[in-house]
């Protein structure tokens, strides 16, 4: 699986954003990033919880990545608060994509990067599930009002399957990159831009350790989702040069987002 514009000319993924980006310069210009984050987002979302429930309801573990060390990693109730953090990286990655045309096309190459890992990661999910059976470990009287109520939201929204990888890990650290691919470029040498960077890999090294004391996750849900992340990436980089070096127009007419 290559990263290249020219292999991914003509992928269902990719086409997705050709309407989107006939009209993108509606909504003052914004039009275009609501609409890849909206169909975007669907289209890592959906996947997740249809095969979280199909494994819930009907599968059995196959691989269990518990380890010995999983168990003595303690319950950091606090840490739900980073865990959460992970649902503002998507409307934050739509205020930090650059408002021209260049930064459109990343954004549509980037968000075909990671659906097509999340559909990997979905895959995995479903031919070898397994259950994270730790949330025995939380006592919930150890809890304030706030921290309750995020790990029932948590809760009740997801059910513990979908262990490995992780793609809290996955979204978080390509997101991350992105952000920082983009702030590094557009504002160089400026003091907030790397102040933000700098808190936001803060959170994402919070994240990582939050999926293990929140008892989402084990070590190796871990390891897998970064690797599968920095897959992404490496999916995405290709297409990213590619515009930098012939042009957003030029990649939309071979992309097969133009007339």
């Amino acid at each position: 699986m290559e990263g290249n514009a020219e292999e991914e000319n003509g992928t269902p993924l990719l086409h997705l954003w050709g309407p989107p980006w006939s009209r993108r310069k509606g909504w003052g210009g914004l039009r275009f990033h609501f609409e890849v984050l909206f169909v975007g987002v669907l289209l890592l979302v959906a996947p997740y919880f249809i095969t979280n429930n199909i494994a819930h309801m009907y599968l059995e573990t196959v691989i269990d990545p518990e380890l010995a060390l999983d168990r003595r990693i303690p319950v950091v109730y606090w840490m739900i608060l980073p865990y959460t953090l992970l649902y503002l990286l998507y409307p934050l990655t739509l205020v930090i994509c650059p408002r021209d045309d260049r930064g459109r096309a990343e954004l549509g190459v980037a968000m075909h990067s990671l659906i097509t890992v999340n559909i990997v990661c979905c895959i995995i999910f479903l031919i070898l599930p397994a259950e994270i059976d730790m949330r025995d470990q939380i006592d919930w009287n150890g809890m304030n009002a706030w921290q309750s109520a995020l790990f029932e939201l948590v809760h009740s929204a997801d059910n513990p399957w979908n262990s490995w990888p992780s793609l809290h890990i996955v979204h978080s650290y390509f997101l991350s990159r992105l952000m920082t691919f983009w702030l590094l470029r557009e504002y160089p040498g400026k003091g907030l831009p790397r102040a933000f960077i700098v808190l936001l890999w803060v959170e994402w090294t919070l994240l990582c350790i939050s999926i293990m004391t929140t008892k989402q996750h084990y070590l190796f849900d871990l390891v897998t989702g970064i690797a599968m992340g920095h897959l992404a990436w490496h999916l995405c980089s290709p297409n990213l040069a590619w515009i930098a070096s012939k042009g957003p127009d030029e990649f939309a007419s071979f992309a097969g987002w133009s007339d």
